[in-house]
């Protein structure tokens, strides 16, 4: 359900290989993701591009995959608009630093220099 690859620059990039992130995905979603960046102290980035479907349960395994971070943030990206919208109605955007695309998430410096969509 995910996959991780570590930048040059120490950046954690995890993309999720799944098309939804729903009530029957959700445990091994927050597994997966607490496996990933277990061992793992600098930025995290997270490609939802692959991912076209996101209900509740997504969004409350996604707030608590951000919380494993311990206060770090948890910069998204790729969201496609249905989960975009999941995002906005829900003021999840607010919460997490989002980008449109990996490749700006990954020129940025960081979530100060992020710009919230």
């Amino acid at each position: 359900m995910m996959q991780a690859t570590e930048t040059a620059d120490g950046v954690l990039v995890l993309t999720v290989t799944a098309e939804r992130i729903d009530a029957a995905s959700a445990v091994h979603f927050k597994d997966g993701f607490r496996d990933a960046t277990a061992a793992h102290g600098g930025r995290v980035v997270m490609d939802l591009a692959p991912v076209s479907f996101m209900d509740s349960s997504g969004l409350g395994a996604m707030v608590a995959a951000l919380k494993s971070l311990g206060g770090r943030k948890l910069e998204i990206c790729g969201l496609a608009p249905a989960v975009d919208k999941v995002f906005r109605l829900t003021r999840m955007d607010k919460v997490f630093i989002v980008h449109e695309q990996l490749d700006r998430a990954l020129t940025q410096d960081g979530p100060e220099g992020a710009d919230a969509a």
